[in-house]
């Protein structure tokens, strides 16, 4: 049997196969490329909060010293050719808001159907190394170095690697790996996340800390931390105290592996090396 199409159904489905054909070439020939800077000062008061919620692109936060907040982000547009990528640019919208006790920036959603054009914004901030940092990034990775302050570090998708960190922590992502670095353990909580990714720790040798570590597809490595009294453990969970025990600490992942090793000694295994793992008792 033969179906006929009459031509009141074509021209209804021209529209369609236009837009189908418009949403293949957003997505694989965005070639064209436009860029801007944005650049902003601002004074922080001791212990200030500075808060980043960011849609597509990377989010850097160094510790520094003095009291100013320096951000540089730049706003890059794409498009399939190069008028779709500047008329894109001046959309891309950072919403600020300053005070003396916190400087918060987020990137704003577009409204509509983006067809044949994307667009990022990459967060380049250094702040007071005793700043409190909450950053939320939804497509990117993010990265955070030298800051005492509490540390919040969201993504979805993308890593989280964090260094020379001094505060308390909160590292998630979903789709990406965590790997966080103490250069000293206070009281305040430590809790490294991810649900896709491999997550790795790194303590001061003489750090005291309470800590647990779970996965559910993946192993758990401690064997590099000495000064470690085991309470529990198995393939897929790990209770311990290190020196006795003190700050609580909290390692989870679902598909990956977990490392918790001593930032004081050489590392020179990897995640896969064949040291050894906690196996089922």
């Amino acid at each position: 049997m033969q179906y006929r199409v009459s031509p009141r159904v074509r021209v209804l489905l021209l529209p369609l196969v236009v837009g189908l054909a418009g949403c293949d070439m957003s997505l694989g020939h965005l070639t064209a490329r436009a860029t801007e800077e944005w650049t902003h000062t601002y004074s922080l008061s001791p212990g200030g909060e500075v808060r980043i919620v960011n849609t597509n692109g990377r989010i850097d936060v160094e510790g520094v010293d003095g009291s100013t907040v320096e951000v540089r982000a730049e706003r890059i547009a794409r498009g399939a050719t190069e008028a779709a990528a500047r008329e894109l640019l001046p959309r891309i919208v950072i919403k600020e808001d300053s005070r003396p006790d916190r400087v918060s920036l987020e990137t704003e959603r577009m409204s509509g159907i983006m067809i044949g054009v994307a667009f990022e914004v990459r967060y380049h901030v250094r702040a007071p190394i005793g700043a409190a940092i909450n950053v939320t990034n939804t497509n990117g990775a993010v990265a955070v170095t030298s800051l005492s302050g509490k540390v919040i570090a969201h993504t979805t998708n993308g890593g989280v690697t964090g260094r020379n960190l001094t505060g308390g922590v909160d590292a998630r992502s979903t789709n990406g790996g965590v790997s966080i670095d103490m250069a000293a353990v206070g009281p305040e909580r430590i809790t490294v996340h991810t649900t896709n990714g491999g997550v790795t720790l790194a303590l001061p040798q003489n750090a005291k800390a309470d800590l647990s570590a779970s996965c559910t597809n993946g192993g758990i490595n401690v064997s590099a931390l000495d000064g470690l009294e085991v309470s529990e453990k198995s393939r897929r969970h790990f209770e311990g105290r290190l020196n006795g025990g003190g700050t609580q600490v909290e390692v989870e992942t679902t598909n990956g592996g977990i490392r918790v090793r001593s930032r004081d000694v050489a590392n020179t295994s990897t995640e896969t090396d064949t040291a050894e793992r906690l196996k089922s008792r």
